[in-house]
């Protein structure tokens, strides 16, 4: 192949890209693998030498070296003396000819699947991905990029990428959760929630959402009903949804939610005590109390789910449902999520010992168990203590920020809103009556701000589409005011 004809294609397959946050030589090693095992580069054909590719793609010989070294290694490339460096036949063996498309691997038209379950006709909340986009972002459920606590989180990890540790968690557990992860939240995560419990009433989940969902599949089946909070979690109702015959809707009030003597007919009481989801309102001592003594009578289970309860920034948060259960009626659900990161998807949940040994059974058919490379790295980064200050930085960032929402919302709009009451990530602001809250979303994100329609939250949307949720654990200090500001521009509209 002449050299004219060479050139071109050679920055064509390695285009690199100087302002990514991964190196020149990573770039460039990925380009190599994607270019050989696409099968562009013929395995006769020689790449070009490293001082050649280098003037090509304008980036330093040593790059090109260290990148062609990297794949002799890891076997893509040969080394052959005085003809330079050619692909390894050998790492193209055993995959299918990509050349070759196979009629029957490539349907021109899809085709409809029946399936037992219509998830599609389920409510959930809009989150749409390019959040972070929007100059205005009063999302619920995110984290701000800047407040995670990135040297602590890379020491968590080091220590986890230790021979030893590798060693570790590379192998099956089967069912086993690690035990360093376990110990930590059995001595410091639920002690701040004043709950004590033994390594067998723990289980790791993959988050708290996937808990609910073994908690429902355990206890729930077609007789059966459940209590629900109303307004509540839209995923919680959800699930539930598949596993229960009916529904039972409690409302929540100034003090969370109200039960009656619809209780006794439930097997199953879902519940938010500490940050109630969405109003944010926090049940009291007396009333969890009162709540634990009908359950008992009655013998319903209460699934407690404690999402927020690190981010108190005002007063002492109240003990948890589960502190207080002395009949072993509660199943406890926390996640490290709203104070480390979503992504992460690290859950927990307590309950009896028979009950967790038969989550656990059900978890293993599900999916054995959640990576254990991420568990041993969340055990360091709580061993270490990291966790507990970011829990303090948090708590301090969002009260500055709650503080900020509260003044602004006074100033710019004249809204029913209620102020968390010990702390939490939003407000949920009540609407004008004239105002159709999915409207003010789409007008909102429009100019550039976004908020959650309140309707989605409540089991009958009719009659309540004039709230809206404001989260403000994503927007930084300085867009409060003027994000508020922009939305009161575009209530006026209405």
């Amino acid at each position: 192949m002449s050299r004219s004809r060479e050139q071109p294609m050679w920055q064509q397959l390695f285009q690199l890209n100087h302002e990514d946050t991964q190196s020149l030589q990573t770039q460039l090693r990925q380009s190599l693998v994607n270019a050989i095992l696409d099968g562009h580069v013929a395995v006769d054909m020689p790449l070009p030498s490293s001082r050649e590719l280098a003037k090509q793609l304008s980036v330093a010989r040593n790059t090109v070296v260290l990148a062609y070294q990297h794949l002799v290694d890891e076997n893509y490339l040969i080394a052959r003396e005085r003809r330079g460096y050619f692909v390894n036949p050998e790492i193209l063996e055993g995959r299918v000819d990509g050349t070759t498309k196979h009629k029957q691997s490539t349907p021109k038209d899809d085709i409809e699947v029946s399936t037992v379950l219509d998830l599609g006709s389920q409510r959930n909340l809009r989150r749409p991905a390019d959040w972070n986009h929007y100059q205005y972002p009063f999302i619920y459920g995110q984290v701000d990029s800047s407040l995670f606590p990135v040297n602590d989180w890379r020491e968590a990890c080091r220590l986890s990428l230790h021979v030893g540790a590798i060693n570790e968690w590379t192998h099956d557990r089967i069912a086993r959760d690690d035990e360093l992860l376990v110990e930590q939240i059995h001595k410091r995560v639920l002690p701040r929630r004043g709950v004590w419990a033994d390594s067998d009433q723990i289980l790791i989940t993959t988050g708290a959402q996937n808990a609910l969902f073994i908690t429902a599949q355990l206890l729930l089946n077609k007789q059966s009903k459940v209590g629900i909070e109303n307004p509540c979690y839209p995923d919680a109702r959800n699930i539930f949804s598949l596993f229960a015959g009916e529904q039972i809707q409690f409302p929540v009030g100034n003090e969370g939610v109200q039960t009656d003597e619809r209780l006794a007919d439930c097997q199953l009481m879902y519940v938010t005590p500490s940050h109630q989801c969405p109003t944010t309102t926090t049940m009291p001592l007396a009333a969890r109390q009162e709540l634990l003594a009908l359950a008992t009578e009655h013998n319903v289970m209460v699934v407690e789910d404690d999402y927020e309860s690190e981010l108190n920034f005002v007063g002492k948060p109240t003990p948890a449902l589960k502190s207080l259960d002395q009949s072993q009626n509660v199943i406890y659900i926390g996640s490290l999520s709203k104070t480390l990161a979503p992504g992460l998807r690290v859950g927990f949940m307590v309950g009896p010992k028979s009950f967790i040994a038969e989550a656990r059974a059900l978890r293993r058919l599900m999916y054995r168990h959640p990576p254990s490379n991420t568990q041993r790295t969340v055990g360091h980064f709580l061993a270490l203590g990291h966790h507990d200050a970011a829990v303090l930085r948090l708590s301090q960032a969002y009260k500055k920020r709650w503080e900020l929402m509260n003044q602004s919302l006074g100033k710019h709009l004249s809204l029913s809103s209620v102020a968390p009451a010990f702390g939490g990530s939003s407000y949920w602001v009540r609407l004008p009556a004239h105002i159709d809250a999915q409207q003010l979303e789409l007008r909102a994100a429009a100019e550039s701000v976004f908020l959650n329609a309140g309707d989605t939250y409540f089991a009958e949307p009719e009659g309540n589409r004039h709230f809206c949720r404001l989260g403000f654990s994503s927007i930084p200090d300085d867009r409060i005011e003027p994000g508020i500001e922009r939305l009161a521009a575009v209530i006026e509209t209405f």
